[in-house]
């Protein structure tokens, strides 16, 4: 009888640990980047200062996010940071920095509802991208590799993206589009089984501990489970409500609005910069 009793506690306290599980996982993103200047015959630009420019491009994507997380919702957020301007002048260039995924930006995921709340911010303005979550046709594999002290399993997935690339020569733009397969690498762990990830990443049995998608990159630089300080998942309630359609037109409008505005910009001194968009 004392045993059944024991076991029987054992199974209560377990199942209220189950409950009650909430952890946080630090993230470090990075991106190699696809930004060429001077890329033609006859550029004044020297190799030390493009290798410069290159340099304070990938700073930019050089970002540090924080996931809490429990059994089935998550947050997932840039940590505060001094931001640098969008514009950066250099040796008579205006250096643009054009992408998604701002220090504004909160992603609630709950993957038992199925669902995502993205709020993000267009010049200034606040957007919350409500849809389901992404479906990713993982393949599982058998490799494996440590992260810190965790054994982590290799996924990948294999989807299309069109590409834009932009090429200034002389103040002369030019657009060219592509489709291309991109492949996301996914290396997740078992051992801390909720079916969580970075950014809008799920559908794997264990935490993600890093993702390779094109030339980002993605990786866990620190986990804390059931943290002291409990933690509160909340979804954000403030901005306009879109579809993840919708926004994406949005974005791809104002895309368009600063290329025209790129365009009217004329480099002085000739030279000729590439620019790609996506990936």
């Amino acid at each position: 009888m004392k045993k059944a009793i024991t076991i029987l506690c054992l199974l209560i306290t377990t199942s209220l640990l189950a409950q009650n599980f909430q952890g946080k996982a630090i993230y470090k993103t990075s991106r190699k980047m696809d930004f060429k200047i001077g890329g033609q015959e006859g550029s004044t630009m020297s190799d030390e200062r493009k290798a410069q420019m290159n340099t304070m491009m990938m700073k930019q994507f050089q970002k540090t996010f924080t996931l809490t997380f429990d059994k089935s919702s998550s947050i997932y957020k840039e940590e505060k940071k001094l931001k640098a301007p969008a514009t950066m002048p250099s040796n008579g260039f205006n250096v643009m920095v054009m992408g998604s995924g701002g220090g504004n930006d909160v992603v609630y995921k709950n993957t038992k509802e199925n669902r995502f709340v993205n709020k993000t911010e267009i010049m200034g303005k606040l957007f919350l991208i409500k849809d389901k979550l992404p479906k990713y046709d993982w393949k599982l594999t058998d490799e494996t590799k440590n992260i810190g002290v965790y054994t982590c399993y290799k996924a990948t997935y294999t989807r299309q993206e069109e590409r834009t690339s932009m090429n200034v020569d002389d103040g002369k733009v030019t657009e060219k589009k592509e489709k291309v397969d991109v492949v996301t690498t996914a290396w997740y762990t078992p051992t801390i089984a909720v079916s969580i990830g970075p950014g809008n990443f799920t559908g794997l049995p264990g935490l993600i501990l890093e993702i390779k998608e094109g030339n980002q990159t993605i990786i866990c630089s620190e986990i804390v489970l059931n943290p002291t300080d409990k933690i509160k998942i909340e979804e954000t309630k403030k901005g306009k409500v879109v579809s993840q359609k919708q926004y994406e037109k949005i974005m791809d409008k104002k895309t368009k609005e600063m290329m025209e505005n790129f365009k009217s910009r004329r480099d002085s001194k000739g030279h000729s910069m590439q620019i790609r968009i996506g990936g």
